[in-house]
């Protein structure tokens, strides 16, 4: 009987960055998340494995810039909200203010409806768009946020892509407003990927034997690198990125959190 925890050397030694292009489905960009199949399964198998997941929340937290005086309205921008989490943090951490949920994927969408249910139905508007086209800012109720906040989206766009979309978001923050990136970034090292997918998968495994299920190392580790969604990656090294921000002209740029692949980098606009 294979110990559901052990991983093999011989798995181990076989699987490299060499191995991972090789069999993973042929490439394809970020509209696989519109399939609700893909959406649900990280929201329920994935979303709750994510190395330090609590950790980065508290750290967007941390982040955030003092509310604006005189009780003038707060918006918050979450730009491929997914389920709604990054939102609901921050809706409960400043009380009364108002959200946008914007997102590709009809069925995460429903998600972030659900969960975001509990605030009042004027605090939170709903925007189906993709943020691939620069139009998506055509949609939104206001054009001016206090924070604009991402989660394991933006590494599916283009690099061309990313930098456009960084500039389109620093001219829709409010001065002293700040963006906040919880991001899947690259390795430096195919030895880096590997670390990464090892430990995102012990994670995976360890939730489904909390849960009584069989959670079989090898098994989930196949899954994880052949699975759909990853195809869809267009990971960029967070120097990278944070030089990127830099010259648009955001301040205090910094990674201010990293674990592997995972990382919280953050910008804001001059007051």
């Amino acid at each position: 009987m294979r110990d559901p925890n052990s991983e093999t050397s011989n798995f181990g030694n076989s699987f490299n960055a060499e191995d991972r292009r090789t069999i993973t489905e042929p490439q394809t960009d970020w509209r696989v998340w519109q399939d609700g199949a893909v959406a649900t399964q990280f929201v329920k198998e994935r979303r709750g494995a994510i190395l330090g997941g609590a950790t980065q929340l508290e750290v967007m937290l941390e982040l955030l810039p003092p509310r604006p005086p005189n009780l003038a309205p707060t918006w918050v921008l979450d730009l491929g909200c997914g389920d709604g989490v990054l939102l609901e943090t921050i809706l409960r951490h400043w009380t009364g203010a108002n959200g946008v949920a914007l997102d590709g994927s009809p069925t995460m969408l429903e998600l972030a409806l659900e969960r975001l249910s509990i605030f009042h139905p004027s605090a939170v508007s709903f925007i189906s768009e993709d943020i691939n086209l620069p139009k998506w800012k055509d949609a939104l109720p206001v054009l001016q946020f206090d924070a604009i906040v991402s989660g394991f989206c933006i590494h599916h766009l283009e690099d061309e892509r990313k930098k456009a979309l960084y500039a389109e978001i620093y001219d829709l923050l409010a001065p002293g407003g700040v963006f906040i990136n919880i991001e899947h970034v690259a390795s430096v090292t195919p030895h880096g990927e590997e670390l990464f997918s090892r430990a995102y998968v012990r994670n995976i495994v360890r939730r489904k034997i909390e849960r009584g299920e069989e959670g079989i190392f090898e098994d989930e580790l196949t899954h994880f690198v052949n699975r759909l969604d990853a195809s869809a990656n267009r990971l960029t090294s967070v120097e990278t990125q944070l030089q990127w921000l830099c010259t648009l002209g955001y301040t205090d740029v910094d990674c201010y959190w990293k674990h592997y692949e995972l990382a919280v980098f953050a910008g804001y606009k001059k007051n």
